[in-house]
């Protein structure tokens, strides 16, 4: 209750509430918009100048500054106020540093400051020009917090320091952050403006292409997109670290020379270990940090067969070696939070500046009126200095003498002879009255100056105020030349600072898609039995000796085992194609990488929608290339001995739930799929060892959504389980049985016949070598990989297998001992 009424909870939350928002809006976090400073950084910069704190003389302790701030200005913590402190005179924070220190004020690793007693400060030498004139009213000052001094509300800054330096901050319910930039290109920007008022944001970026940061790196960003950022006020830029690649016999180093704005080095190289740990990175040895007083050096050495190109966009994609920098210029503008163009900054600068200049110019005007007003009494008196000496005498009192010269007419005369005497009684009144303040000061008057030198003196200076009060006249009445002295103030602060850009602009897009992640490389594709897959590079395959035992390939559950295998490049497309004649799409680099034994790999009914009674038959690698040729048919066989041929690119666009490849019968399943150009020899294999060959001619293209022809006679109770597509390069069949065993055969042997015959014996099955697994084209200078079901693989030279006729049983490949053969692959 209050005054005998009740106050609603609901609004009181909400004035209290909106008035601690704008308080901590304006008198916390944002910057203005003219001098680019919030009240914090402002009322140091003060401090500081009124304890001569100059660029030039001595450093004073951190602690005396921080006192006087605290004391006089800025009723919060010492620790938020030396913070402050710190930050300004970080030359990785600062583009343009306000704050010259002298001790540790931390390093760009994360090292905090040392205590305030430790560390000296004083003023830069560019924050001079934040201060300058600003005891010639040319600002407005406030009283301080307990009103027992007097602040200035803003500083008269002759430099825009809001973007030269930029700000960050967040308050309630607003947050700013602007980029530093470049002086030299802020100050031809804002001498563009005044040149055109009308000057377009493209225009501007010929002077201010975009942010420069103390800690440099490169910025990648279209230019369109910088135009959209510095029209609208906000968007976000991608800055990337500048990096250099080195080489040696045996290896390649990233070497990163340069970080993105506001990155901490030493969490961006904990961040790169941890993802190594992980394994979200591959292709890392080691990191170094060699960086010293010379600059930054990170070493990050690749592992040997690993290229730079791969591991650096994986580094970019995932650590901050690359960030998007977001932009959102809001500032102060008369006590408002408002989100501003580039446009818009410099122009409210340069109305600042106006109004500095003018106020400057009405102090000094006034200032040489009072002086003139002195030294026209001064003239006077020497001119008429005998009869003012015998009233002094005849006077009793100081009162009488000042009553008889304020009702007394002077005039002047040349006493002592000067040439400029005359152009002085065009400027003095013939007649002339005395004031109080003329009369006082006469008195006062040492006989000094009436020596002929001095009254010279007195005469010049006379006649050079009033030149410049004329001066100061033309500029209060003409916005022309009130812009040319804005002009000349920018190219004089513009030549004593300027410097060269630091960040480097590189006017592209960057998108790093993740094929520009993935290091492009052949790569074996495994799928177990119950449905895992998973990829690995082909380099972790040694070659063995016939007979070997292999390495294990991928981690299966006891009753799981691999029993399809298929090698590709890390880069292409694989078509999943069911033993429900669908087909499906995914990226050879979007399926699980393993190491060599690390990981089972993912079920791939968790990669592609395939339904709980549909499996994966064939893994078909594809690219680009491929479906593009219009000659190009995709040739598939059926368990039941049915044979379709489809031209590719009836499979380029293939939804993500699949689509049907051939319309299969109630009883049959798809079990293999190939590559045809139109002319090519098919093979069927079957479980009982019987192949038929035949060329693709004598089945006609069709479309998808169709069941196909007979491509093979089945004896009862065989089925088709290979297909090979001729190859003219090729001069030899490998056939696998299930217990291991395997043989070369010319493929001369096979002879060519009509589609749907029964076919000829391609190896002679047995108790001991039992049905047949797969058949495959081979050359002497190849090598297989054979797959057990137990997850164990083995790498053979094919030259080590027996080259025999096609009615004998083969030869031992691989030992199975409580396993059998699941798959067999060619390595390319």
């Amino acid at each position: 209750m209050k005054n005998d009424k009740f106050i609603y909870l609901e609004e009181e939350l909400k004035s209290s509430y909106l008035n601690y928002a704008m308080s901590v809006i304006i008198g916390r976090a944002l910057p203005d918009i003219r001098d680019g400073l919030k009240p914090v950084h402002r009322r140091i910069l003060y401090a500081m100048n009124l304890l001569n704190n100059y660029y030039n003389k001595p450093y004073k302790k951190s602690a005396r500054i921080v006192g006087d701030v605290i004391g006089k200005y800025h009723p919060h913590g010492d620790i938020t106020v030396y913070d402050a402190i710190v930050r300004m005179a970080q030359k990785f924070s600062l583009r343009y540093t306000l704050i010259d220190g002298q001790g540790n004020f931390g390093s760009i690793d994360g090292d905090s400051a040392a205590a305030m007693r430790y560390t000296e400060i004083r003023m830069s030498k560019i924050s001079h020009e934040l201060l300058c004139d600003i005891n010639k009213d040319t600002v407005n000052f406030i009283k301080n917090y307990d009103g027992s001094e007097y602040i200035p509300e803003i500083l008269p800054s002759k430099i825009p320091n809001l973007l030269i330096n930029g700000s960050y901050g967040i308050a309630v319910g607003v947050a700013t952050s602007i980029p530093p930039h470049n002086l030299k290109e802020v100050l031809n920007g804002c001498l563009a403006v005044i040149k055109n008022s009308n000057i377009e944001t493209e225009e501007l970026l010929k002077y201010i292409p975009g942010p420069d940061f103390p800690t440099s790196a490169i910025i990648n960003s279209n230019k369109n997109n910088i135009i959209k950022i510095y029209k609208t006020g906000k968007g976000k830029i991608c800055v990337r670290s500048k990096v250099l690649i080195e080489k040696n016999e045996e290896k390649e180093f990233i070497i990163v020379n340069e970080i993105p704005y506001q990155i901490n080095k030493t969490n961006l190289i904990e961040k790169i270990v941890e993802l190594i740990k992980l394994k979200q990175i591959d292709g890392i040895s080691n990191i170094y940090d060699e960086s010293d007083q010379n600059g930054m050096r990170i070493v990050i050495e690749l592992k040997k067969d690993f290229t730079s190109d791969i591991v650096l966009n994986n580094l970019y994609s995932k650590t901050q070696l690359q960030t998007n920098l977001s932009i959102n210029m809001v500032a102060l503008y008369k006590g408002q939070p408002k989100l501003f163009s580039l446009k818009e900054i410099l122009v409210y600068f340069i109305e600042h500046r106006k109004e500095v200049i003018l106020r400057k110019t009405k102090y000094s005007l006034n200032k040489n009126l009072e002086r003139l007003h002195i030294l026209e009494g001064i003239i006077v008196s020497i001119n008429n200095i005998d009869y003012i000496i015998n009233l002094i005498k005849n006077c009793s009192s100081s009162d009488e003498v000042k009553n008889k010269l304020i009702n007394k007419n002077f005039t002047l005369n040349n006493t002592y002879n000067l040439d400029n005497f005359d152009k002085l009684k065009e400027l003095i009144p013939k007649n002339i009255i005395l004031t109080e303040t003329q009369i006082k000061y006469i008195l006062d008057l040492r006989l000094n100056k009436l020596i002929s030198i001095e009254y010279k003196k007195i005469l010049d200076e006379y006649i050079d105020l009033v030149d410049k009060n004329n001066e100061f006249n033309l500029l209060l009445n003409s916005n022309n030349i009130l812009l040319e002295n804005i002009k000349n103030e920018l190219i004089e602060i513009k030549n004593q600072y300027q410097d060269n850009r630091l960040t480097k602009i590189i006017f592209d897009d960057i998108d790093i898609k993740k094929s520009n992640m993935i290091k492009n490389e052949d790569v074996v594709i495994t799928l177990s039995y119950k449905g895992y897959i998973k990829y690995q590079s082909s380099s972790y395959y040694i070659a063995q000796k016939r007979g070997g035992k292999g390495k294990l390939a991928a981690k299966v559950k006891e009753e799981d085992f691999i029993y399809k295998l298929s090698v590709a490049n890390s880069h292409d497309d694989i078509l999943f194609f069911s033993d429900k004649g669908k087909v499906y799409i995914f990226k050879v680099y979007n399926l699980p990488r393993s190491g060599k034994n690390n990981i089972k790999g993912k079920l791939i009914s968790n990669l592609i929608p395939i339904s709980n009674d549909e499996k994966i038959t064939s893994l078909f690698p594809i690219n680009n290339d491929k479906i593009s040729d219009k000659k190009c048919y995709i040739f598939m066989s059926t368990y039941n001995g049915i044979v379709k041929k489809t031209l590719l690119n009836t499979f380029n666009k293939i939804r993500n739930t699949g689509i049907i490849a051939i319309n299969l019968s109630e009883n049959d399943k798809l079990i293999d799929v190939n590559l045809t150009y139109g002319n090519n020899d098919i093979m069927l294999f079957t479980l009982n060892g019987m192949v038929l060959r035949f060329n693709e001619n004598e089945v006609k293209p069709t479309g998808r959504n169709t069941r196909g022809v007979k491509g093979i006679k089945l004896s009862k109770n065989d089925k088709v389980v290979s297909m090979i597509v001729s190859d003219i390069n090729k001069n030899h069949i490998l056939t696998l049985t299930k217990k291991g065993f395997g043989k070369r055969t010319d493929k001369k042997e096979y002879s060519t016949k009509s589609r749907f015959k029964k076919g000829t014996k391609s190896i002679k099955i047995t108790e001991k070598n039992g049905e047949v697994v797969k058949s495959i084209e081979v050359n002497d200078n190849d090598q297989v990989v054979i797959v057990t079901n137990s997850g164990s693989l083995v790498r053979i030279n094919v030259k080590e297998i027996s080259l025999i006729g096609r009615n004998t049983k083969g030869i031992l490949l691989i030992k199975c001992k409580n396993e059998n053969v699941v798959d067999l692959e060619r390595i390319l």
